[in-house]
C-alpha cells in the first residue's frame, strides 16, 4: 500500500516521502496513528502543491540573498578600534560586532554566525570577509579597521 509519511519516521523514510508499505504496518500502525495518510489522488495533489509552495519560497529566498550579496560587495564598513603604537589592537573585531554594524550603518540583518571568520581580526588594515547568505551563495564585504 502507498502511503504519504507525516513525520520523519526512523527506519521507514522522512516527512512528505511516498514510500510503499505493507497492508498491515499501514493499516495498523502508520495510519491509525495519525504518521501518514493513504496516496490517493487528492492526498498527492495536495503533496505535489505544497512541494510546489515550498520550491517557489526557496527560490524567492536565493533570490533575496543574491540581491543582498550584490549590496554586499559594494558596501566597505569602517570599525574603530583602540591600537598601539605599531598597530596591534587592543582585543579584535568579531563577527558580532561585523553583524551590528550592517545592521545599523545599512540596515541589514546577519546572522554573526554565517559570517566566515576564521578568528577576530587583530590588525589595522583592509580585511575581506564572506557571508553565507544560502546554499552556494556568499556575500564578500570590506571592513577596514581604523585606529580611534
Amino acid at each position: 500500500m502507498k502511503v504519504i509519511l507525516k513525520a520523519d519516521i526512523k527506519g521507514v523514510g522522512k516527512k512528505d516521502e511516498v514510500i510503499n508499505a505493507s497492508d498491515g504496518y499501514a493499516r495498523n500502525f502508520l495510519l491509525p496513528k495519525n504518521l501518514a495518510v493513504e496516496a490517493n489522488n487528492d492526498n498527492m495533489a495536495k503533496l505535489k502543491s505544497k512541494q510546489n509552495a515550498a520550491k517557489f519560497q526557496k527560490d524567492q529566498e536565493k533570490q533575496e540573498a543574491i540581491k543582498t550579496a550584490d549590496k554586499l560587495s559594494k558596501i566597505l564598513i569602517k570599525i574603530k578600534v583602540k591600537a598601539g603604537e605599531n598597530g596591534k589592537i587592543f582585543g579584535g573585531v568579531s563577527a558580532k560586532e561585523i553583524a551590528q554594524q550592517l545592521e545599523t550603518e545599512y540596515k541589514i540583518k546577519v546572522d554573526k554566525k554565517k559570517i566566515d571568520l576564521k578568528e577576530t581580526i587583530k590588525t589595522l588594515g583592509t580585511t575581506t570577509v564572506e557571508i553565507k547568505l544560502f546554499e552556494g551563495v556568499t556575500g564578500k564585504v570590506k571592513i577596514d579597521v581604523i585606529a580611534e
